[in-house]
């Protein structure tokens, strides 16, 4: 086993179950980290030579952009080789830790697309829905990143359910999903201070619809309770207050929607002809 072997990565703290990968592909370099020519710019330089090289600067030095240069450098003169490939994650690995994650994406999509069969397609696309996760902003802002890392990673449990990858990537769509639900009850919200009813109704709907296994649900009941007091619409007022009541009863949104109900004269009540009573139909059962 040789010198260059990347132990210190182990322990990092943006390291994820993949560096047992990462490591594995370190560990196959053939040149002693300490022989690399002063010049390493020379063309047609052999190819392990400068995988070596690039596992070097990501281990030793952890200059993870210079360590992409050599990597994709591996690509450019020896596109066909075996190290090529094995180059291509590293370096979508290596943009990665340096949060270059445009070329990150890009370096792990052409991987899992030239390479669909490799035992480490699952990493590559693991890696593109955590580049996209990384980015995730907060929800006062535009949550497209969340999508796409929620679709990313969504790949990674329908193609590679096995995987170790497939556990983490579960985890972080929760976040995800969450993350996108905390927005859609901020442009409720925005809507039902401004009266605009049917406006706020469409947003809680799809946290209700979609997002119901989110912390959001129980607060989009509760505004669903609100806005449809103020149309008038009692039938579906009652509906959410009930299915909030059955499903959270200690739920401190649940208190708020039964005081708004009894200040109408109504009790919670569920009409199963409601699209709130059909969404909660199999709530509890997942």
């Amino acid at each position: 086993m040789l010198s260059c072997r990347p132990s210190s990565l182990l322990t990092r703290g943006r390291a994820f179950p993949a560096l047992s990968l990462v490591a594995a592909l370190m560990s196959l370099s053939l040149v002693g980290c300490g022989l690399f020519d002063k010049n390493d710019n020379l063309p047609d330089e052999p190819a392990d030579k400068l995988y070596n090289e690039g596992v070097y600067l990501l281990n030793r030095r952890q200059d993870y952009k210079d360590a992409a240069k050599k990597f994709q450098e591996v690509e450019r003169q020896h596109p066909y080789s075996d190290w090529a490939r094995k180059s291509l994650l590293m370096s979508a690995y290596a943009n990665y830790e340096a949060r270059d994650y445009d070329e990150a994406i890009t370096a792990a999509r052409r991987y899992v697309t030239l390479h669909p069969g490799s035992p480490d397609a699952a990493y590559a696309q693991y890696l593109i829905g955590s580049a996209y996760f990384d980015q995730i902003s907060d929800v006062s802002r535009d949550q497209a990143r969340a999508e796409k890392a929620m679709a990313a990673l969504e790949e990674v449990i329908r193609k590679y359910p096995d995987s170790e990858y497939a556990t983490q990537a579960r985890r972080k769509i929760e976040v995800a999903r969450d993350q996108i639900a905390g927005k859609e009850m901020q442009i409720g919200r925005y809507y039902l201070e401004r009266k605009n009813f049917t406006g706020a109704i469409n947003r809680f709907k799809i946290v209700v619809t979609q997002y119901q296994r989110t912390r959001h649900v129980e607060e989009a009941l509760a505004r669903l309770t609100e806005a449809y007091m103020a149309l008038g619409v009692v039938a579906e007022a009652q509906t959410a207050a009930a299915v909030l009541g059955h499903n959270f009863p200690d739920s401190r949104w649940y208190a708020d929607a039964y005081r708004l109900v009894k200040s109408g004269g109504l009790e919670p009540a569920e009409h199963a002809g409601s699209w709130i009573s059909r969404a909660f139909k199999n709530f509890g059962l997942g």
